[in-house]
């Protein structure tokens, strides 16, 4: 009689770590890197690229003096976009993505690359225009992802919190965490956890701006109008990009 070996269950399938970061994500960040080589151009060309492609409220003004910006009529256009990818230094482009590590990283396994990329480029332009009301003549160029990076923060909470996700305590693979049912507006404002990240969140940026502190750059100031404009259209915008059912969200996706 020939002995049966006993039953061996198949290996689990390899698990991405949770911060690995995924491949539309490291684009982003690569190009964010590519264009402050900037810096090495000679000042003249530098300055010649913030102005061209930097959000300068003044360039919509029409009521004052007229000023000569370089781009024309098109950087009123793409510079609601292209601001976002210029960083005054090192350190600015650092925090940005150490936010972006835990969120964005979520946010573009999610959504994957195309809608990533127009997601980010739709948060940078709420986060350009919330800047345009609140400082109509400022001829200071406003530059860095942070409207974007608040943008993919408050889309992240809408799931980040639910059992199984990347903020949870209980949570598997990165592509599983990353797309877990995400709470409907209403029940992620019911939330205590993400009510408490949006009492943080706000509270941190309302210091920055009655303190006025600055950061970056010598002088340069936050942009923390800009932040919430971002912020706030990345919470209200997330479902018209998630591709993640929640039919059964509702009734079936437990808060941790």
């Amino acid at each position: 009689m020939e002995s049966v070996p006993a039953y061996q269950p198949p290996p689990d399938p390899p698990h991405e770590p949770i911060l690995t970061l995924p491949g539309a994500l490291t684009a982003y960040v690569g190009l964010i890197a590519l264009i402050h080589l900037r810096v090495l151009l000679p000042p003249e060309a530098e300055n010649w690229t913030i102005d061209v492609f930097g959000f300068i409220p003044r360039r919509y003004d029409s009521n004052v003096l007229q000023v000569y910006f370089p781009g024309g009529a098109g950087a009123k256009v793409w510079t609601f976009v292209t601001y976002s990818l210029l960083h005054a230094n090192l350190s600015h482009i650092f925090f940005n993505v150490l936010w972006l590590l835990p969120f964005g990283s979520a946010l573009a396994r999610r959504f994957g690359a195309v809608r990533f990329y127009v997601f980010m480029a739709v948060t940078a332009a709420a986060g350009a225009l919330a800047h345009l009301v609140t400082h109509e003549h400022a001829i200071a160029p406003m530059i860095g992802a942070s409207a974007s990076v608040s943008g993919a923060m408050a889309a992240a909470i809408r799931f980040a919190f639910v059992r199984g996700s990347f903020l949870s305590f209980s949570r598997g693979d990165a592509d599983a965490a990353a797309r877990v049912p995400a709470l409907s507006l209403l029940r992620a404002l019911r939330n205590p956890r993400v009510l408490a990240f949006l009492a943080v969140w706000f509270g941190v940026n309302i210091i920055f701006g009655l303190g006025s502190i600055s950061v970056g750059a010598e002088g340069a100031s936050v942009a923390w109008q800009a932040h919430i404009g971002g912020f706030v259209a990345g919470l209200m915008l997330f479902s018209l990009f998630d591709p993640v059912p929640r039919t059964a969200a509702a009734a079936s996706s437990r808060d941790i």
